[in-house]
């Protein structure tokens, strides 16, 4: 997907997810009690909402996309201390293996054209016992709301390279090497799936 145009949609980000208020407060509930205590690497943070939410819990907290102009909008405010906002690519990680306990990337696989490269990165940076937090869309077509807001992203630039259900989703994540212990699907403008993943085995 064309970074630019991220970079563009960075100002309005935020403001745009607002209406999916309810859906961000679950998560804002949840995430804290997996990451508690632990060194967490977010990917795709855009303007860094769920990371400025949840990163109290966290030992330390990296958050990164690959968008200079998300990044940037990230770094304004007031921020944790124990939060870092970082330019990288999901597909490249710029970190060491077995960086971090938790993996959280929230919203990006659906629209990354090799989404398994960066399952394959999240599992070398992550630790032997860490925990995959993959919230994503699904059901882009499930009612008139989801189709209308698909479509106006779809003007805007932003496509979706896969539209997965819940089910096509959970079964993507476990044939690339992933158990999936927690899960629940929450309604929005477009369905969100959140899952909680360790590695099989």
């Amino acid at each position: 997907m064309n970074k630019k145009i991220w970079d563009l949609y960075a100002p309005i980000y935020k403001t745009a997810m607002k209406a999916d208020a309810k859906m961000y407060k679950v998560m804002y509930e949840r995430i804290p009690k997996v990451i508690e205590g632990k060194e967490v690497l977010e990917i795709a943070t855009g303007p860094g909402l769920l990371a400025k939410n949840v990163a109290y819990a966290a030992k330390k907290m990296i958050a990164t996309d690959y968008s200079d102009g998300m990044i940037e909008q990230a770094k304004k405010g007031v921020n944790p201390d124990n939060l870092t906002f970082e330019v990288a690519d999901a597909t490249n990680l710029p970190y060491a293996d077995d960086s971090f306990d938790v993996v959280l990337i929230a919203n990006a696989l659906h629209v990354m054209p090799n989404p398994r490269q960066a399952l394959g990165e999240i599992d070398r940076v992550l630790r032997k016992d860490g925990i995959l937090i993959a919230p994503n869309f699904i059901e882009h077509n499930e009612s008139a709301v989801s189709r209308i807001w698909s479509g106006i992203l779809k003007i805007a630039g932003v496509t979706f390279e896969h539209q997965w259900d819940a089910d096509e989703y959970e079964k993507f994540l476990t044939d690339n090497g992933w158990s999936i212990k927690n899960k629940k699907v929450l309604k929005a403008r477009i369905s969100l799936d959140y899952v909680e993943c360790v590695r099989k085995g």
